[in-house]
């Protein structure tokens, strides 16, 4: 390790001055007890700014929307116990996602440790099963280079969030600073390169495929591999489908792309999944919303590439054929080069099929409704924005529509929590991302039971002028809950009725923001077009929408990937 400058500072001080040489901007947090003396280090420097959120959930999520939209690393603050705890589900809504976040908590002092103390709790013990790794530092000494190594960890191989655990006494002990400039750890190695050889194998069975089909996930936009795949799409005219994670991967503008695949995927790319005879999956994980059954799955014979950072996501579900283990653009530089003046086989025939299952129609809804259809609403906004927001969503729904809707041409403009679904998400995340955009246009698509999980962070958006344009898709249910008791629990509509719903408008306004209700389809585009006018302010659009309208494909759970019911089907 390379020492870089020597004086003698308290803990306190060595946390601010290792974010400052990180280059960090925010930190995302909420003040408490065993936290203060790195709060009265914070407030005496100005390099670093504090995003003061309204729950410690908002600032997990915050700093996670900052990571995902900008490839920065997100940070968040918090205190022992409750403040550690609140923050969990946000620490494992990274995780599920790969997000690179160092979370930075407060515990008691060490010689309290447990002992039961006031505000309390194991933190290494609970966030365990939801970080890529965590620390508790018991010495000050050590305090420097755990946070290099927290950095380091969250931001190579597979990415994921860090938290270093940090007891009161530890920020007021001293020592002498030393900040490394690189950290090696023997235990952590990740790979970069591909085997060669299985690259050539793998591009060899590319240029052999009669029904290719490329599958892509959160990976390629993690890493930055979006030019690469671009090009590997050019060269070799394959079709491609990306994840939920993956959306904005590749332009979903492009004749190539066949839409999202997956529980709510489209027809065509579903069917494409299920009938080609050589996928390549990148940077993706074959998860039980993108298969559904894997049986299913394995009945038509087909060659699997995988190419993936994480050796075990490869094979976990499905058999892979050909493992490629590494880093994504790297891998695929490699692929580039053997492909460059090689010629794919003919598949024209292949493009004939797809082009039947696209004449489906499979997202098609009633245009002429007389009430608020929400695929319209998320057309109007494609359109108003000219598909250069940065969209983020909920969960629901509202969620699915927006990804099958609003067409991303560009990575990290789509932010969702994709592995745990966790309602909430949406608000603080839209905070993160116009932080760590300025100037950007950022909206959250929610649904009126989504929005109320964080709404607190309203208060936040006051605070900072956060001017984010919330589109609330509002049908008084848990759609997507009301959605599977009509299919599936013979429309016994179990506590998924919203009955006592708050005034959004009169709400938005009492956080000092601007509220509009819509109640008809004509008043749609007018009023996203004037609430996208206002630059810097917050406006609230509450649009009420078809209370019976569902999300369509959907593969029942337990199905496999070509069993969709479409809407016809009903």
């Amino acid at each position: 390790m390379d020492r870089v400058k020597t004086e003698e500072l308290t803990g306190a001080e060595i946390v601010i001055r290792c974010l400052q040489a990180e280059g960090v901007e925010y930190v995302f947090g909420y003040p408490g007890g065993a936290v203060l003396w790195i709060y009265d280090e914070l407030f005496k420097q100005d390099k670093v700014r504090h995003v003061l959120v309204r729950h410690e959930q908002g600032a997990a999520h915050a700093a996670d929307g900052y990571s995902r939209s900008s490839n920065k690393i997100g940070v968040c603050l918090v205190t022992s116990g409750p403040g550690l705890t609140n923050a969990v589900t946000g620490i494992a809504t990274a995780y599920m996602d790969s997000i690179p976040m160092v979370i930075i908590s407060g515990q008691v002092p060490t010689h309290a440790i447990g002992e039961d103390a006031f505000q309390e709790c194991d933190t290494v013990g609970i966030t365990r099963p939801c970080v890529k790794h965590n620390f508790l530092v018991r010495d000050v000494k050590d305090l420097a280079v755990t946070i290099k190594k927290a950095f380091h960890i969250a931001t190579t191989g597979r990415p994921g969030p860090v938290l270093v655990d940090i007891p009161k006494d530890v920020t007021t002990h001293k020592c002498e600073f030393h900040y490394p400039e690189t950290v090696s750890m023997r235990s952590y190695n990740p790979v970069k390169k591909g085997h060669a050889g299985q690259i050539k194998k793998a591009a060899q069975l590319l240029l052999e495929a009669r029904r290719p089909m490329i599958y892509t996930g959160g990976g390629v936009v993690l890493s930055n591999a979006a030019p690469q795949l671009r090009e590997l799409v050019k060269l070799t005219g394959f079709p491609v489908t990306n994840t939920l994670m993956g959306l904005g991967g590749y332009p979903g503008t492009d004749p190539k792309f066949l839409g999202m695949l997956g529980m709510h995927g489209t027809y065509q790319a579903n069917m494409a999944m299920q009938h080609c005879d050589v996928l390549i999956a990148i940077g993706a994980r074959f998860d039980d919303r993108v298969i559904g059954n894997p049986e299913h799955f394995a009945l038509n014979p087909r060659k699997i590439i995988h190419i993936d950072i994480d050796p075990s996501s490869i094979s976990k579900r499905v058999r892979v054929d050909l493992p490629i283990v590494g880093n994504i653009p790297d891998v695929l530089d490699d692929f580039l080069k053997l492909l460059q003046d090689r010629k794919p086989q003919d598949i024209k025939a292949w493009w004939k099929q797809i082009d039947e299952w696209r004449g489906n129609d499979c997202l098609r809804y009633d245009h002429a409704a007389k009430v608020i259809k929400p695929q319209y609403v998320l057309e109007k906004l494609y359109e108003v924005t000219g598909g250069e927001a940065i969209i983020t969503s909920d969960v629901g729904q509202h969620q699915m529509w927006a990804a099958q809707f609003y067409k991303f041409d560009k990575p990290r403009r789509w932010i969702n929590s994709g592995g745990l679904g966790t309602m909430g998400f949406g608000l603080p995340a839209a905070m993160g991302a116009t932080l760590a955009n300025p100037g950007a246009t950022v909206a959250c698509v929610t649904g009126e039971s989504s929005i109320q999980m964080c709404l607190q962070e309203l208060s936040t958006c006051k605070q900072y002028r956060l001017p984010i344009k919330i589109i609330n898709l509002n049908n008084k249910y848990m759609g997507m809950v009301r959605q599977w008791q009509q299919f599936f629990h013979g429309n016994r509509y179990s506590e998924s009725y919203m009955d006592a719903l708050p005034d959004f408008v009169k709400l938005a306004e009492g956080y000092g923001h601007s509220g509009v209700l819509i109640d008809k389809p004509a008043d749609v585009e007018p009023a996203l077009r004037e609430a996208f006018k206002r630059k810097k302010d917050l406006v609230f659009l509450d649009f009420l929408t078809d209370q019976t309208e569902n999300v369509y494909p959907m593969i029942p759970g337990g199905k496999g990937i070509t069993e969709m019911i479409l809407s016809e089907d009903l």
